[in-house]
């Protein structure tokens, strides 16, 4: 199901919203990844901050370490692309995933976009073995076309102390 926008609505209702962000969080459960980057403008920003030793998120992805960092799209194609064609052998075999959503919050409504802020816990099973990964995801959607898209993505991984290589699915 891809969620459309009512060119005569002045906004995306809250339940569009939670809608839109259900469904990327399932795409990447069933493993759906060119499915799932359709959810993404070309011009979209992915980025997962690191924590510095002073208990604060880095702040620049072009002169900080980031633990995932895309400047747009182009990236995170690249990144479906080795999942697909088992390039990567760090997420080989494939984790079984289940994200969960929650404290979805408006932040801001323009014309033409919205900011949100969401809380997120994500299982993932490999390997015999199930971790959990769990943040907060501030997020910008381009509402001007006929189906949502997300502009920007910066998401706070809370528990950053992980034991193996950390993925787009895992968040």
């Amino acid at each position: 199901m891809t969620l459309v926008i009512q060119k005569n609505a002045p906004a995306l209702s809250y339940a569009d919203i939670c809608a839109f962000l259900y469904r990327e969080a399932r795409l990447l459960d069933d493993r759906k990844f060119d499915e799932w980057l359709e959810c993404y403008s070309e011009a979209a920003e992915y980025w997962m901050p690191a924590w510095t030793d002073d208990d604060a998120l880095t702040t620049d992805p072009q002169t900080e370490i980031s633990l995932i960092y895309y400047a747009n799209r182009k990236g995170l194609e690249d990144r479906v692309y080795r999942l697909k064609t088992e390039r990567s052998s760090a997420s080989t075999p494939e984790a079984r995933t289940a994200h969960l959503i929650g404290n979805v919050e408006v932040l801001e409504t323009r014309e033409g976009g919205v900011d949100l802020r969401y809380n997120w816990n994500t299982l993932a099973h490999r390997y015999q073995h199930t971790q959990q990964f769990f943040g907060t995801t501030f997020l910008t959607l381009d509402t001007t076309g006929a189906t949502p898209k997300i502009l920007q993505k910066k998401i706070v991984l809370k528990d950053d102390y992980i034991h193996q290589v950390i993925d787009v699915y895992h968040v």
